[in-house]
């Protein structure tokens, strides 16, 4: 009888208990709900002048100038550097290339010790897809290397780990986690499976296959990059004939002593360029449908930026397109038209959209902005700097101080942006200590001008940035 008595004296606290229980259970799933997906499309060698809303003529990109219209478009954002694996090392990694342990196209893997935004994200309840290129990592016969994607927490990979292979468009196989997917048809002769479109059908099911749970896509597709190369159907032969071709050529397929990294010949360059940005931009509008059926959007953050300036190979022709937007340079040059990128975040009922921001920022400011949204900490010794409050129009956005970039081909480059000052140091394997170019972007964008002899105090002053920088690596040095 008392223990009944007990019982029933407890009844309120036991009640009180559940109550509480059911209350954190709930508010942790409201918090997880709350964690937004994030999808981020990089496109490879496509130049700031590439997309209609950055001012291209000779093609539109409506899906791609959603993103930018409904959304936030920056004027001023860097990529990485001015080639493929350096870039994606600096995106992954938030460290600059005086600091990112990848600062060239060299088949060095990042190392065990790097923390990527994948392993952040992961540890923060994400569930986490590549789908495209990597080139931090390779799958060799004895299985992936320390610096591939499952090891570097990524749950899914689809696509190319081989930055060289990723220069044909009809592989024989991709690569799937620590697998392979055979593409059907594809044997160095016969073109048959277009490999973005079976990553694009991966990556579509990722999305599908994570509507319960916060993911993050890191969608690093290989287009438009030097092998100007469609399949032939509605979308090549809305361009065909629309411009004055000047073919090109190059190594093909089906010939004696095939190069698997090399770029097929074309005849119709011009047509095949617009057709393949005109695809990129078809996959994008694919993303939005699918995340809109099944009711993600409104809980998905997209950015969309590219992983240096626009190329000059494979029969591209940049100026005829102006791939760099008016700014001096391509791809390899540490000038604007070699790192200045698009950059676009759509983030609907959080961003005002038609929004346009010239702050300065770059690859490196991608993880502390995205660890800054979540509400989690960002790894140490980082170089990037949280955008956020410019996504948000929301208070005080800390600036850079400086950024920097350092190329080791050609010579050897480095690069400091300053507030409005540029400087460029070329030949630095020659002479470490040689002369300083000097430019003011605000007068100057297309760095027409040296002023640096006008300047001595300011070339001085990004000399020491250039040397102060930099750490050494010795898979990437100026020796």
């Amino acid at each position: 009888m008392k223990r009944i008595k007990s019982l029933i004296q407890l009844a309120p606290v036991i009640l009180l208990l559940v109550l509480f229980l059911m209350a954190c259970r709930t508010q942790k799933q409201e918090v997880e709900k709350k964690l937004p997906n994030i999808i981020y499309i990089l496109a490879d060698d496509l130049g700031i002048g590439d997309l209609s809303c950055y001012g291209q003529q000779m093609f539109t990109t409506p899906n791609i100038d959603k993103l930018a219209e409904e959304g936030i478009r920056f004027t001023q954002h860097y990529s990485g550097s001015t080639v493929c694996a350096p870039s994606r090392s600096v995106l992954m990694t938030g460290q600059h290339t005086g600091h990112t342990p990848i600062r060239g196209n060299k088949r060095v893997p990042l190392p065990d010790s790097t923390v990527t935004i994948a392993e952040m994200l992961k540890e923060a309840g994400y569930v986490t897809g590549i789908f495209g290129k990597w080139g931090l990592g390779l799958l060799h016969g004895d299985g992936p290397d320390k610096g591939y994607p499952i090891n570097q927490g990524f749950d899914v990979f689809v696509g190319y780990d081989d930055q060289g292979l990723a220069h044909r468009y009809y592989p024989q196989n991709i690569r799937y986690n620590d697998s392979i997917i055979p593409l059907a048809g594809n044997d160095h002769i016969r073109q048959v499976t277009y490999a973005p479109d079976i990553i694009q059908q991966r990556a579509l099911e990722f999305i599908e296959d994570n509507t319960t749970s916060p993911f993050f896509l890191y969608y690093a597709t290989i287009i438009p990059h030097a092998e100007l190369i469609v399949p032939e159907d509605s979308i090549i032969r809305k361009f065909e004939g629309r411009f004055e071709e000047i073919p090109y050529q190059g190594e093909d397929y089906g010939v004696e002593n095939f190069n698997p990294a090399g770029y097929c010949s074309q005849i119709q360059p011009r047509a095949v360029f617009a057709a393949m940005v005109t695809r990129l931009d078809m996959y994008v509008g694919q993303i939005i449908q699918v995340l809109n059926d099944h009711k993600l959007l409104d809980n998905t953050i997209i950015m969309f930026a590219s992983d240096n300036g626009t190329h000059l190979e494979g029969g591209h022709d940049p100026l005829y397109f102006n791939s760099s937007g008016g700014l001096r340079g391509h791809k390899r040059d540490l000038f604007e038209g070699g790192i200045r990128s698009p950059f676009m975040v759509f983030w609907p009922g959080t961003i005002n959209p038609g929004r346009i921001s010239d702050h300065i920022s770059a690859f490196e400011d991608f993880m502390p902005t995205v660890a800054e949204i979540i509400g989690i900490p960002c790894p140490e010794n980082i170089d990037g700097i949280s955008f956020l409050p410019t996504l948000l129009d929301m208070g005080e956005q800390p600036e850079h101080d400086y950024l920097y970039w350092e190329f080791h081909e050609q010579n050897g480059k480095q690069a400091v942006r300053k507030g409005k000052w540029k400087a460029v140091r070329l030949n630095v394997r020659e002479n470490p200590d040689g002369p300083v170019l000097l430019f003011d972007l605000e007068d100057d964008p297309g760095e027409e001008n040296d002023i640096s002899s006008e300047h001595p105090e300011i070339v001085q002053e990004m000399a020491k940035l250039m040397s102060l920088s930099r750490v050494d690596n010795p898979d990437f040095t100026f020796d």
